[in-house]
């Protein structure tokens, strides 16, 4: 205990703020030992010992390591989602294959720009639980959502086969597929590559084949 108080001042910090520098700790520590150990060969004395923590202070915060593995999700899927709204934000056109590209360029280096963010997101995730799996798809929800909403603005864009729903299902089911091989490869393809096979599947889901007439 001595050594976590030696690694982690909380002098003038409230109780609070405490909380919330343990359980950015975890999340980071949990990111980096899932990744490296797998979720399934990882323990909470892994984590803690990658946090400078110690178990009471974990279990102040999380009840398992599955709800501290949610957290690592959520939290990746969240930075995701705030980069490629910031890219559609500052994109200067409304034409909509170029924004497509940018949409999808935000949110592939989101998640492949740090290897564990990709390997928890798409590898360690997958499985866990049907809990972890119903959550999985309340996320795949909320990006076809997040996509309806985007695509429904713009001019050109059409409802694709049997729904956003539906299509949404089909394009992120592509994108775990695509991520989860990218990540295990060695030699890694270019990040360029995932660029551009998705990017093609969605421009064929959302967009005529020509919109030029």
């Amino acid at each position: 205990m001595s050594a976590v108080r030696s690694r982690h001042s909380y002098a003038g910090q409230s109780v609070a703020e405490r909380q919330v520098e343990r359980r950015a700790l975890f999340v980071e520590a949990a990111l980096t030992v899932f990744a490296e150990k797998t979720y399934a060969h990882s323990s909470i004395t892994d984590i803690c010992a990658a946090a400078g923590l110690s178990r009471r202070q974990f279990y102040e915060q999380y009840a398992g390591r599955e709800e501290l593995l949610v957290e690592v999700y959520d939290r990746i899927q969240e930075q995701a989602r705030d980069a490629v709204a910031a890219a559609l934000a500052a994109a200067d056109t409304v034409e909509p294959r170029v924004l497509v590209d940018v949409a999808i360029r935000a949110y592939t280096e989101a998640i492949v720009g740090d290897i564990r963010k990709a390997k928890v997101a798409f590898v360690e995730i997958v499985g866990v639980s049907e809990a972890m799996e119903r959550h999985r798809a309340e996320v795949r929800d909320r990006w076809g959502a997040v996509v309806e909403a985007a695509a429904g603005a713009l001019p050109g864009v059409r409802t694709p086969p049997g729904g956003w729903r539906v299509a949404m299902a089909a394009f992120i089911g592509a994108v775990n597929g695509l991520v989860h091989q990218w990540s295990l490869d060695d030699p890694r393809p270019p990040v360029e590559v995932l660029v551009d096979v998705l990017t093609t599947l969605l421009t064929a889901l959302a967009l005529p084949d020509d919109t030029s007439n």
